[in-house]
């Protein structure tokens, strides 16, 4: 089956422009003009766009809800360009970020970037366990004491890749490659944002196990204490 990509953007010839693009490339596409039409129609997504400006409530609150559900891909597509609505955006549980305006093939292969990562496949599948930290690569969860905890599809395999190799370091740009899946003509600080969002999701007891090296980029310690 094509996946179907959500659309939410109150501007009918921006939401026509990436219709349109996006049906050429195979795609199944839903709109939404509003934060409340998009809340109801995002378990039929596989990939949702979403516009900050919404007219009824802010694309931000949107994103915080639907995070709170589900585990979608979420690609802001906005004219808010300053660094802090990026960092914000990402921090909620975004998986992209595009800026207005933009290519709409740009957009096009960025979802199929998202739609490309992994979701624990093949042998590789087997849960990964470090004292009280799990992590079920199949059924996409993380627990931490047995209790479960929320994260973003992009911070899940960012953390999984971490800690499917323990003690190697990998720089940002290692990480972009691998969890973003596409070339990253960003600020690579991007990953420091979704390492911080996956240590306060993980909390006192576990943020430990992902650690930094300075001057390169970050390393899953399987004993955080023992590594001090």
């Amino acid at each position: 089956m094509s996946p179907t990509v959500l659309v939410v953007d109150d501007e009918p010839d921006i939401a026509s422009l990436l219709r349109r693009y996006l049906e050429t490339d195979g795609m199944s596409v839903l709109t939404a003009a509003t934060g409340a039409e998009a809340l109801r129609q995002v378990e039929r997504a596989d990939v949702v766009l979403l516009d900050l400006g919404l007219p009824d409530q802010s694309g931000l609150d949107v994103l915080a809800r639907i995070r709170a559900t589900s585990s979608v891909y979420v690609m802001v597509v906005t004219a808010r360009a300053e660094e802090v609505d990026r960092i914000v955006g990402l921090s909620l549980g975004a998986d992209d970020y595009i800026v207005k305006p933009f290519s709409p093939r740009e957009v096009v292969a960025r979802v199929h970037a998202l739609l490309r990562r992994p979701r624990g496949e093949g042998p590789s599948d087997s849960s990964l366990s470090f004292g009280e930290l799990a992590i079920d690569p199949e059924r996409r969860e993380v627990t931490v004491e047995g209790q479960q905890v929320a994260l973003s599809a992009l911070d899940f395999d960012l953390l999984l890749a971490l800690a499917r190799k323990p003690g190697r370091v990998f720089s940002r740009g290692q990480l972009l490659e691998q969890v973003w899946g596409y070339d990253f003509y960003g600020d690579e600080r991007v990953v420091d944002v979704h390492i911080r969002t996956i240590r306060a999701a993980l909390g006192e007891a576990a943020a430990g196990f992902v650690g930094t090296v300075r001057g390169v980029g970050y390393r899953f310690l399987p004993d955080p204490g023992g590594a001090r």
